[in-house]
């Protein structure tokens, strides 16, 4: 079973139902509830979906929301080693490295999901975005 990082961007639209990706988030979204796909974020990635969500919705609703989401994905660590090794990397966005250096010290994500590409350019992990990650699991 493929352990895959959801990146903040590909919730957003599953929450924000933003056409047509949200068809592709729902879908791993979907994956991860039947077990057939293992998820996995960071807090930063809760925080920055908490916080772009309360601009729209209350903060039970929002705080409800997250906690379904955890029911299906995994919160991984993010810890001084991940910050360090996002510091001194290549990358030109620090969230997006740390992202990165937190799914590699984790030990089992292999898999990014993003609609950022090019932001993870650098990364020694697979870079997919939800439409392509499905379309390469419906072809193999």
């Amino acid at each position: 079973m493929d352990k895959v990082l959801i990146d903040t961007d590909v919730l957003l639209d599953f929450f924000f139902d933003r056409k047509p990706f949200s068809k592709f988030s729902t879908e791993i979204l979907n994956l991860c509830e039947e077990n057939k796909l293992s998820g996995f974020t960071t807090p930063v990635i809760i925080s920055n979906v908490y916080y772009l969500l309360r601009k729209t919705a209350k903060h039970d609703i929002i705080i409800e929301k997250i906690k379904q989401l955890l029911n299906i994905i995994e919160v991984i660590k993010m810890d001084k080693n991940a910050v360090i090794n996002a510091l001194n990397s290549n990358f030109k966005d620090f969230e997006d490295a740390l992202q990165n250096f937190s799914a590699i010290d984790n030990g089992n994500v292999s898999i990014i999901l993003t609609r950022n590409i090019k932001d993870f350019k650098t990364s020694e992990l697979a870079i997919f975005t939800p439409e392509t990650y499905l379309k390469g699991k419906a072809s193999a």
